[in-house]
């Protein structure tokens, strides 16, 4: 039987890093065990802010891509100031860390670009794609996002070709993203935004929410959601086998992008008073970073009584930041504190579920991720509110640690893996 083709129009892809790139290669990766042909149109020359070359091994052998160029003004933004390359990953200064240079940039970018730098390659992608997808016999696309700008790919399609099935795929909201209201939007910008995503909620026929909170959201607002969470890949470094304990460090490790926004500072400071309390923790101790964390976060912690338990490794290509996770024994992951961001699910807790370690989490209550916790036993969530019950969690897993006794008991996470994830997506398309 012939393949069904599908155009997935995504900006990331390899070699570009980091977790938005993960979700639709790994569809695409899958898809052909259902029988659709996954063909991708991305940018010939993006301006991605992290570089993961050992992902090009996932993309499917003789994947069919189609590429445009596209012009982005990040270039320019950085000339400005060096801090606008955060721009890029979607983080910037907040608060006291805003210089007047930060403060313009963050205007600008909101005000003059919507919803994001990447709109001017829209009006170009429409007007190409209109005629590849007639002469290819196309008829069903998906738009990932961010950049939104993609999803006004798919509307513009959706307006040319009306038999099109559009699936727009939202990795994170896009005006309840909890960085929105630090945009400094004027409020004609504002409603321009807003009016956007409405028509793109209104004129999709199916919205996919990576999160259960997200597409409950998202079918208020007018939208066919439906939820579809990221996952896990049971073949990326053997991330079936559970990682073993760490023998010589008692190991909490934070993978990935840490900024301003979702600074656990009640952490650090728990742990600061961890260090001075108890000699045996201070020993055994080590903070790890793998990712990319923010300068001012850092120099904040190397303030403090945990600067020589501090091991920032940068960032290092998926498997091995695969491996680090296996090689830990707590793993931290934050979410925005606000209560709008209740349902965002970080894409890597599904790694961090298939590693076998335990979680703990921050971010606002009756989140998402501490409905994912609960069900699958494997870990604790907090609000930014809490300390003593942090302590008192962490020094209990540390003292089954020193004994021996730290288990991996995590269950009921085969649902997260990425083919059973892009079985539910067939089953949808």
């Amino acid at each position: 039987m012939e393949q069904k083709k599908i155009l997935i129009i995504t900006y990331y892809w390899p070699p570009a890093g980091g977790p938005g790139v993960q979700r639709w290669l790994k569809f695409a990766k899958y898809l052909p065990d259902f029988g659709w042909k996954p063909i991708i149109y991305t940018p010939e020359n993006p301006s991605y802010p992290l570089l993961d070359e050992t992902l090009m091994k996932d993309v499917p052998e003789n994947i069919e891509m189609v590429r445009t160029k596209i012009w982005e003004p990040y270039q320019l933004a950085e000339k400005l100031n060096k801090s606008n390359k955060k721009f890029k990953a979607g983080q910037f200064d907040v608060g006291k860390n805003q210089s007047w240079k930060s403060r313009l940039s963050i205007w600008v970018r909101g005000n003059f670009f919507i919803p994001d730098a990447r709109v001017f390659w829209v009006k170009p992608s429409i007007k190409f794609l209109e005629k590849y997808l007639k002469e290819n016999k196309i008829d069903t696309i998906v738009t990932s996002g961010p950049p939104h700008s993609l999803h006004l790919i798919g509307l513009g399609l959706k307006n040319k070709i009306p038999s099109l099935k559009w699936i727009a795929d939202f990795r994170d909201p896009w005006t309840e993203i909890s960085y929105y209201k630090h945009l400094k939007l004027t409020k004609s910008s504002d409603q321009k935004h807003r009016q956007l995503e409405s028509a793109v909620f209104k004129n999709a026929d199916i919205t996919l929410a990576t999160s259960y909170t997200d597409a409950e959201n998202f079918r208020k607002a007018g939208a066919n959601a439906v939820c579809i969470t990221n996952g896990f890949d049971e073949s990326d470094s053997d991330s079936k086998v559970k990682g073993q304990n760490s023998k010589d460090q008692f190991t909490l490790s934070y993978i990935g992008v840490l900024e301003q926004l979702r600074n656990p500072e009640n952490l650090w400071k728990a742990l600061d008073e961890l260090v001075k309390e108890n000699a045996e923790f201070a020993a055994d101790f080590t903070l790890k970073f793998v990712g990319r964390i923010d300068d001012k976060i850092l120099q904040s912690i190397e303030n403090s009584s945990l600067k020589n338990h501090i091991q920032n490794l940068g960032y290092l290509a998926h498997g091995k930041a695969v491996e680090e996770m296996q090689n830990s024994d707590l793993l931290l992951i934050t979410n925005f504190p606000n209560e709008s961001s209740k349902g965002i699910i970080p894409g890597k807790i599904f790694e961090y579920l298939a590693s076998g370690k335990q979680i703990l989490s921050f971010g606002p209550d009756k989140a998402d991720v501490a409905k994912i916790l609960e069900e699958t036993q494997a870990g604790k969530h907090f609000s930014y509110q809490d300390t003593e019950i942090i302590k008192k969690f962490i020094l209990e897993k540390f003292i089954l640690w020193k004994n021996g006794n730290l288990l991996e008991n995590t269950q009921h996470i085969e649902q997260f893996s990425r083919k059973n994830l892009t079985r539910q997506l067939t089953e949808i398309l």
